[in-house]
């Protein structure tokens, strides 16, 4: 690697790395179901999942919940609405799946959710 190579643009991944296990690949695909109630983007495809932790029956996501806060206090009440919603729909997929502990972080280590 050059001097400079650090500062080229390279194109991101599109989908989940090939290089993740059976486990995770398939919770990437259950979370595809969810979609963000405002874009009507899947999560994954969206880019809010960056991390899985997978543990038979178990499950921890990382979330990159970080977005650009409106200064607006009414929509700062609807975006947590809408994560609300993403929330509880991850977790309701999981379970239909058969996933029986789930626990959502977000980009901090914050619980945002469990079921």
């Amino acid at each position: 690697m050059g001097l400079f190579d650090v500062f080229t643009r390279k194109q991101p991944l599109s989908g989940p790395r090939e290089d993740l296990p059976p486990d995770v690949k398939n919770v990437v695909q259950i979370l595809r179901k969810v979609k963000d109630p405002e874009t009507g983007l899947d999560i994954v495809d969206e880019g809010l999942l960056y991390g899985i932790t997978v543990e038979g029956r178990s499950v921890e996501l990382f979330l990159l919940m970080a977005r650009s806060t409106p200064e607006c206090h009414f929509c700062q009440m609807l975006a947590i609405n809408l994560q609300n919603k993403i929330l509880s729909d991850i977790v309701e997929v999981l379970k239909q799946e058969g996933f029986n502990k789930i626990k959502i972080y977000n980009e901090i280590g914050l619980l945002l959710a469990e079921g």
